[in-house]
């Protein structure tokens, strides 16, 4: 392994993961598994994958999950995993189920003292968020929301240029996500991925800017450390029919004065997953992209444009943790995942062993970020529909 992890300070076995969702059909629980059980650490043990007992079942016997602990129901999963003793039971849930279902499972969880990583959009509302973080605060579990874009090295390699001021002070940010594959109403042609995401009950009030426009702000936020003071938003449904935007722009005013554009859309044509970031400051420039995720391009100011790779000596220490494979052998999409998995893993280890986490092993989204992203969804929602040009958009945590 090429990472900066201590393979040798492990932990006497391996944490033991539930899943929520997941099951037969589904998109994103497969790469969560597999993200899950990349590096070794961790070994799927129980699951109710399906909101359909029968196929929660039979999605369990797909994966050779032993009977008694195949779930017809998430509530099943939690009544009889909290009373098996430590060791036994589940460490960790992974939550991948439509977003509607995101905060009554990750509740029910919390509450019975086990450990939580869930899909984001986190929940559907800033209430249901502020009161899932007094839940975690007062159970002391480890709660990590899969922002998996800010698991790339070249991600965590430009934060920490940022960090040491390489940029200077940031002046503009733009980042965009467009991608294509809702240019038609193929909710309504049985596809299941754009039939929940294209449904206010279970994927919420936001469309684009919900499924990949909170990826966006969170990867702004991860990468830039920079705090928004006011949004002007528009949001559109360019497919007629559809019940939730498909199109998103937002115009950004950060409280250090600085200035972003946050563009997200679903009906972009020919595009597939095209996240990328470019950050100007007052010495320097940064940009990133999502499809050729290797490679970050650094520009002094005056000076000829630098490109680092993944995988090389010379990038910072969270970046080389992220790292698995020597530089030229593409790492990607499942790895960022597992780097997300990893870290908040080896946090669960730590509070397992009495000891603290160390900073690496706590670079991942929590709670916080998370409420943080709905807080977003929400803000953008309300500008979009509001006739007042700027909307205040300032968090407070």
């Amino acid at each position: 392994m090429v990472s900066g992890r201590d393979e040798t300070v492990g932990f006497a076995r391996k944490l033991k993961m539930g899943m929520v969702g997941g099951g037969r059909d589904a998109f994103i629980g497969a790469v969560h598994r597999r993200a899950a059980l990349l590096d070794g650490g961790v070994e799927l043990v129980a699951g109710a994958l399906s909101s359909t007992p029968k196929k929660a079942v039979s999605s369990a016997k797909d994966l050779y999950l032993a009977d008694d602990r195949a779930y017809g129901t998430w509530a099943e999963m939690v009544e009889h995993e909290s009373t098996l003793p430590e060791g036994e039971r589940i460490d960790f849930v992974s939550i991948v189920t439509p977003n509607h279902m995101h905060y009554p499972v990750a509740k029910a969880f919390v509450d019975a003292g086990i450990n939580v990583v869930c899909d984001k959009p986190m929940v559907h509302s800033l209430e249901q968020a502020n009161d899932l973080i007094a839940r975690v605060e007062k159970s002391g579990v480890v709660f990590a929301v899969t922002y998996n874009y800010t698991g790339y090295p070249m991600v965590k390699q430009a934060r920490q240029m940022i960090r040491e001021g390489k940029v200077g002070e940031i002046r503009k940010v733009i980042v965009e996500y467009p991608q294509g594959w809702l240019a038609t109403k193929i909710e309504d042609e049985d596809s299941k991925q754009a039939a929940w995401r294209t449904d206010p009950k279970r994927a919420g009030i936001g469309g684009a800017i919900g499924d990949i426009g909170s990826h966006a702000e969170n990867l702004v936020s991860t990468m830039c450390g920079l705090e928004l003071a006011e949004i002007c938003a528009d949001l559109t449904t360019f497919v007629p029919g559809r019940l939730l935007d498909d199109d998103a722009n937002v115009l950004m005013h950060f409280t250090n004065g600085a200035r972003g554009i946050l563009t997200v859309s679903q009906i972009s044509t020919g595009q597939e997953n095209n996240l990328n970031i470019r950050v100007w400051g007052t010495d320097g420039a940064l940009e990133w992209h999502q499809e050729n995720p290797n490679y970050l391009y650094y520009t002094p100011a005056g000076e000829p444009v630098q490109v680092l790779a993944r995988g090389n000596g010379y990038l910072c220490e969270a970046a080389q943790r992220a790292t698995r494979l020597p530089t030229g052998h593409p790492e990607a999409f499942i790895e960022a995942f597992a780097n997300i998995y990893l870290n908040a893993t080896d946090t669960m280890r730590a509070k397992l062993k009495g000891v603290e986490a160390t900073e690496l092993e706590l670079d991942f989204p929590t709670v916080f970020d998370g409420a943080r992203g709905v807080f977003f969804i929400e803000k953008v929602v309300e500008s979009s529909r509001s006739d007042q040009k700027w909307v205040p958009a300032c968090w407070k945590q």
